[in-house]
């Protein structure tokens, strides 16, 4: 079924476009080798991406992972929750108040009394937590990658409810209260494995521009080109001379390292799957990409999650750090 599936691909991409008769004559000097070069090629064009989300909602960016997306304004104590419809559209669902840190700006260390500022996961769901935090807790993502490329400290940052039986404050040493009624609401509302958490000091950013992220997402595959076909300075061209990887490894160490296995010329299979872009709040141009990798070569296999941390200026980004 997949190689039958392959070749109508393949019949309708050549049926289709203008280079038909060059595809031709490729396929039958050299095989289908150089047709996915070619078509690995055309993934890292501007043109394909835009044309890919004139249909697509963009409001929150590019996602094909989320059906559920929270926004928590700080400065308003908001937070709101969009669903994607039939449609595919994400259209605001539930605002509800909350309480938020004490302190404002972004989160920094331990105890500072600041909810961060950032694009989180929700992890889990906590069942049985102290009184004080309501009936449970969801438990997020803090601190994401990029708190740890700025060597942002803490832990423990929930969207909890409010104390069963006492008084509180109006704020929060951290996280994001909401009272019981709502945040049951919101447990029967979402599922967590589908639901991205996007916080701000004020208004969470919308109607991303179909441009910017077709230029990304050209990027993102210009950035596999270059490493699925062995070009070393070209994949490190997309790295920032401020790189550091989620382990610590700084620029200098790593292009050592990639330059190290890249001399190996090692054939290799990369396919990118639930893709997501989402532009990074309280920093501009700054953008999360995050997806499912499978990587193949002969000396080493791989199957998982990957976030990049991307500065996107002059029409190409650069990788800041990634895990």
């Amino acid at each position: 079924m997949r190689n039958s599936l392959a070749t109508l691909f393949l019949l309708i991409f050549i049926q289709t476009t203008i280079f038909a008769n060059d595809i031709l004559t490729d396929y039958r000097l050299h095989g289908v080798v150089n047709i996915e070069q070619s078509m690995d090629k055309a993934l890292s064009k501007r043109d394909y991406w835009y044309k890919y989300l004139q249909n697509k909602d963009t409001s929150f960016g590019y996602l094909e992972s989320y059906n559920n997306i929270l926004t928590c304004n700080k400065s308003d104590e908001t937070l709101c929750v969009y669903k994607k419809n039939a449609k595919q559209i994400y259209k605001l669902s539930k605002k509800y108040n909350a309480f938020t840190g004490k302190n404002s700006g972004e989160k920094h260390k331990e105890g500072d009394l600041k909810t961060p500022i950032g694009i989180y996961k929700l992890t889990k769901k906590l069942s049985h937590v102290d009184p004080f935090y309501g009936p449970f807790a969801f438990v997020t993502s803090y601190p994401n990658t990029f708190d740890k490329y700025k060597k942002s400290e803490g832990h423990g940052i929930w969207i909890h409810g409010l104390p069963l039986d006492e008084e509180r404050d109006s704020f929060t040493k951290g996280c994001i209260a909401i009272n019981n009624d709502n945040i049951q609401n919101l447990d029967k509302s979402i599922d967590i494995n589908k639901t991205l958490l996007i916080i701000d000091a004020k208004n969470v950013q919308q109607n991303i521009s179909k441009k910017k992220l077709s230029l990304i997402l050209a990027n993102l595959y210009a950035w596999r080109y270059a490493w699925l076909y062995n070009n070393v300075d070209d994949y490190l061209a997309f790295y920032s001379k401020d790189f550091r990887r989620f382990d610590g490894k700084n620029y200098n160490s790593f292009v050592h390292y990639k330059k190290r296995i890249f001399r190996k010329k090692e054939k290799k299979k990369i396919i990118f799957s639930d893709i997501n872009v989402v532009p990074y709040p309280g920093t501009p141009n700054l953008f999360r990409i995050s997806f499912k990798e499978y990587y193949k070569s002969r000396s080493f296999e791989f199957t998982g999650d990957k976030v990049l941390i991307v500065k996107f200026t002059n029409k190409q980004f650069k990788i800041l750090t990634e895990k």
